[in-house]
């Protein structure tokens, strides 16, 4: 870690010490004289609560009485000691008076037996008393506020930002210790290619400044989260070989206001120091919010931006200082941080297509040993829509899963039940259904399954299973798409949405009745049918008018309706209307092929899981039926692999 000091530089180690020095001392000072009147209140407070005047006849009639243990003559006084205590609480008072002209009172003092004592000058000089009792105290009350000042100042900051509560708390990676490099990242080539030109700047910066070109002054990586945008930040430092700094939105979030502020300063502090060098902000979302009142007003934060937006514009980009930020929230960052000057660039960090999968599954694989089975293509095709975290975590999961069956070596039976289990979760063994609810569950996943084999344009079926996951599915039907796509027609859509309502369709009519097990079937359904009518413009009704817009398009895809409640209502009817149609199909095509329906619903309910080349067979054979063939003949096959040729999209 590259711990630099300031060498004496700066606003807190230099030896000009200026007028806020000064005016710190003069407050010091102040200080120092209140605190010493104050303890000298107090002295004197608690010294009269502990004396109590009395007149001298009172005093007389005291040593009449025997009640006075000890007489002392001061210079101006009297004071008198009782010989015990007279209060309940248990504090000892002393009397004193005035001095009156009595020749006798010594002669009284020596018949009652009281010991007395007269006042002695002192031979100290009152310039020695006057050190002592007034400037001493002050000088060592100075010395202890200056110390403290002192070690509040190198922790940066002052008042509440000491002890280095300003001070930026940022991870320092030099040179290579990232360990992360762009071999290390996979699926994102046009993102590490924007990069890989920051990279050559840093390294050649000669070679552009020749031409009159600039170094961006910063890059904002926006994506979907577990895409790796950390991960390109590190390999970014790791391929340039120069100091790495990297901190969170929220490092620079405090209780008090101005400690964000200080910590910004000090980090672009640091990194002038270190340049070039990369400064990397992970989660700046949670400092760049928009300064907008609809977003809510927050001093601390505001402040803490208002810094970052000066410091991006004050620092010269000639030095080699780049930033780095990443963030899945860019609509909520404020305009100001996103204009060119301060992120000069924003490279998406998307989810991976087909090719960025399979490279990304050669990646997480490199160190994990597998058979001649495996095929990672095949694992791709099967998680569409994955991203690298996902990717690692499945690879990780089929390890895990080869050495709990006592294998060495991952095959690809571990890599698709791992898929499985990142997506639907393990299997629930200890879930037993009734012989109704599992009867239940074979037509509803057949009845999905079997709209995919009559419509034209339905995504194949890879597996159909009824064994419960930890996911809370009790059963599902696999999908693969047979090649990445990245258009989907109107027919596909509406093909999706009577899949979806297939299982509902299957249970009214087989049972005459209806469970809860479509609910996250007719989500998805309405979700697609919503989407068509307004995002898609493929509506009869609304033609081409857009009538939702996406929020938070890399998080939840929350959809927010750009219309008037009248017209909110009419999308209600409009999609109503298309589920129903599509619902009204689903249930003729079932009908229609119910002898189907029941053969392959039979034997899924025997067999619990079956294949997509299972699945197909019994269809082709029942809707074909071969003349003077057994239907024996067939068992063979059936019961093939459960792992052949697995899909993607469930059906749950």
């Amino acid at each position: 870690m590259d711990n630099r000091q300031n060498n004496g530089q700066g606003p807190r180690g230099d030896g000009n010490r200026g007028p806020k020095f000064n005016q710190t001392v003069v407050i010091l000072l102040i200080a120092a004289l209140i605190t010493f009147i104050g303890i000298s209140w107090l002295n004197g407070m608690v010294k009269n609560a502990t004396y109590k005047e009395i007149t001298y006849d009172e005093f007389l009639s005291m040593l009449d009485d025997g009640e006075i243990g000890k007489v002392s003559f001061e210079q101006d006084r009297i004071l008198i000691e009782p010989a015990k205590q007279n209060n309940s609480m248990g504090v000892k008072y002393t009397y004193y008076t005035g001095y009156i002209n009595d020749d006798e009172i010594v002669s009284k003092l020596e018949e009652s037996g009281v010991t007395f004592s007269g006042y002695i000058p002192s031979t100290n000089s009152s310039v020695v008393d006057f050190l002592l009792a007034y400037v001493l105290p002050l000088l060592f009350i100075y010395l202890l506020f200056g110390l403290v000042y002192r070690r509040m100042s190198k922790g940066g900051g002052g008042g509440i930002m000491g002890m280095g509560v300003g001070k930026s708390n940022a991870k320092v990676y030099v040179q290579k210790e990232t360990g992360v490099t762009f071999r290390d990242v996979a699926g994102q080539d046009e993102a590490k290619e924007s990069l890989t030109e920051i990279v050559d700047f840093l390294h050649n910066p000669d070679k552009y400044s020749h031409i009159g070109a600039k170094l961006p002054k910063g890059a904002l990586l926006v994506g979907p989260p577990g895409t790796g945008k950390t991960l390109l930040a590190k390999a970014v430092a790791g391929e340039a070989k120069v100091p790495f700094f990297s901190l969170s939105g929220s490092d620079f979030v405090e209780m008090f206001v101005g400690v964000g502020a200080s910590r910004v300063r000090d980090l672009f502090k640091q990194a002038q120091q270190s340049a070039p060098c990369i400064i990397f902000i992970d989660e700046i979302d949670a400092i760049g919010k928009s300064r907008d009142s609809k977003m809510g007003g927050n001093d601390e934060r505001e402040q803490t931006l208002n810094q970052l937006l000066s410091e991006m514009d004050g620092f010269d980009a000639s030095k080699g200082i780049f930033i780095l930020a990443a963030t899945n929230r860019p609509d909520v960052l404020d305009k100001a941080l996103l204009r060119p000057g301060r992120f000069d660039r924003r490279i998406i960090v998307d989810k991976p297509d087909l090719k960025g999968r399979i490279d990304t599954l050669k990646v997480h694989s490199k160190g994990v040993l597998m058979d001649d089975t495996v095929d990672l293509e095949a694992i791709a095709l099967a998680t569409s829509g994955a991203v690298g975290s996902d990717l690692a975590n499945m690879i990780n999961e089929a390890a895990i899963m080869a050495v709990k069956a006592g294998r060495k070596y991952v095959s690809q039976k571990d890599l698709f039940e791992a898929v499985e289990v990142v997506i639907a979760g393990k299997e629930k063994k200890d879930r037993i259904l009734s012989k109704e609810e599992k009867k239940t569950v074979a037509y509803h996943e057949v009845g999905h399954a079997l709209i995919t084999a009559l419509k034209k344009h339905a995504e194949p079926v890879q597996k159909i299973t009824i064994v419960p996951r930890t996911m809370g599915s009790l059963g599902y039907v696999m999908q693969v798409p047979e090649e990445e796509k990245y258009l989907m027609t109107k027919d596909e859509l509406m093909t999706r949405i009577v899949t979806c309502l297939g299982g509902r369709a299957a249970e009214e009519l087989v049972f005459d009745s209806v469970t809860t097990g479509a609910s996250n079937d007719i989500e998805k359904a309405t979700n697609i049918a919503r989407a068509m009518i307004t995002q898609y413009g493929m509506s009869d009704k609304f033609g081409l008018m857009s009538l939702e817009s996406v929020e938070n398009k890399y998080l939840d895809g929350r959809t927010v309706l750009n219309c008037s409640d009248v017209t909110s209502a009419e999308i209600d009817s409009e999609v109503k209307d298309l589920l129903k149609r599509c619902y009204d199909e689903a249930k003729s095509l079932l009908a229609a092929n119910r002898d189907v329906l029941d053969r392959i619903a039979d034997y899924l309910y025997e067999e619990e899981t079956i294949t997509g080349k299972q699945f197909m067979e019994i269809f082709n054979d029942v809707k074909n039926p071969k003349p003077d063939t057994e239907e024996s003949s067939d068992d063979s096959s059936l019961h093939g692999s459960v792992f052949s040729d697995i899909e993607d999209n469930f059906k749950i």
